[in-house]
């Protein structure tokens, strides 16, 4: 698969079947338009494309809560590489596309630079100045510029319509064992392993710290049970999100300022990873973080999540 990650780069590409959206979770929705538009680049003997943004467009409009991403740049370009396409579109969005009127949208980024013969995207697209342009507006523009509009109707799972809001709200609310279902893989984070307090050492729990990227969606704080995979290699664990609210600080201290952070507990594995780049994969929540009065409270806590953790992983291993 071509990458493009700007529109000066796009030159010398074959005609195209362009598949539209954010695709910023790459959810099993997401998944079939992507394979719907392969599937019609082969017929039609055209290119397959994915044309989307680096950057989400409601991160450039003033005045707008930051959308936080659910996968990282790398993972989303893998998964979809793994559909079949052959050129990626992935280029920034600026206030001169924000701009660009839904007529000039189509025919500068879509026919004259992408070189579109066919346009895919879902039921409730938009796209040009102030989101001007919808499905209808995609379809006749297809008629004036010779390509073939082609609109996949909502993608249902469980009475859901699959869409990457849904998928955030279910991670920001802890439902995180129900993000496979819309999907199709567990909701994960990567981060670099960085110096705790050692803490954990000293009560016979060793864990790994990660540095939080807060451009991602995270869990609430919580303990989960969870997969942490390090050098290809994948690990039953347990983590702890949140302030760690039991050894820092007093009891009436506003913990409201404290920063994030994401402990996992990998079992059986003792190698040093400081400096190293872990994932985290979140399978279930275990229960919300709370304050202990001592070390010995504590101590017996994570005795019975880890217990906990480890049945639910050999249930899965059955």
């Amino acid at each position: 698969m071509e990458i493009f990650n700007a529109l000066e780069e796009i030159n010398n590409i074959e005609s195209t079947a362009l598949a539209l959206g954010s695709f910023d979770g790459v959810h099993l929705g997401h998944q079939e338009l992507i394979r719907r538009t392969v599937e019609r680049a082969k017929e039609k003997g055209l290119a397959s494309g994915v044309f989307t943004f680096s950057n989400h467009p409601k991160n450039v409009i003033q005045g707008k809560d930051a959308v936080r991403n659910i996968l990282y740049k790398r993972e989303k370009e893998t998964i979809i590489e793994s559909l079949g396409v052959d050129y990626l579109f992935d280029i920034p969005f600026t206030n001169e596309i924000m701009t660009l009127p839904k007529e000039d949208y189509v025919k500068k980024l879509l026919v004259d630079t992408c070189k579109a013969k066919v346009v895919a995207c879902g039921f409730n697209h938009r796209f040009g100045y102030k989101a001007e342009g919808d499905t209808k507006a995609l379809q006749e523009l297809g008629e004036k510029y010779g390509y073939e509009a082609l609109i996949m109707e909502p993608f249902v799972i469980d009475g859901n319509v699959v869409s990457s809001s849904l998928i955030r709200t279910l991670v920001a609310s802890g439902r995180v064992d129900k993000c496979p279902t819309y999907m199709g893989r567990y909701y994960a984070i990567n981060g670099e392993v960085v110096v705790g307090n050692r803490l954990g050492r000293t009560i016979g729990f060793p864990t790994s710290n990660l540095m939080i990227d807060f451009s991602m969606v995270t869990p609430p704080n919580g303990v989960y049970v969870t997969y942490s995979t390090y050098n290809g290699k994948r690990y039953p664990s347990v983590t702890n999100v949140g302030i760690k609210p039991t050894v820092d600080g007093p009891k009436g201290e506003d913990l409201k300022s404290r920063i994030k952070n994401v402990e996992t507990h990998i079992f059986d594995f003792d190698n040093e990873l400081y400096g190293k780049t872990i994932t985290v994969e979140f399978l279930r929540k275990l229960r919300d973080e709370v304050r202990f009065d001592d070390m010995k409270e504590l101590s017996e806590q994570i005795v019975r999540d880890c217990r906990e953790a480890r049945k639910y992983h050999e249930k899965k291993y059955k």
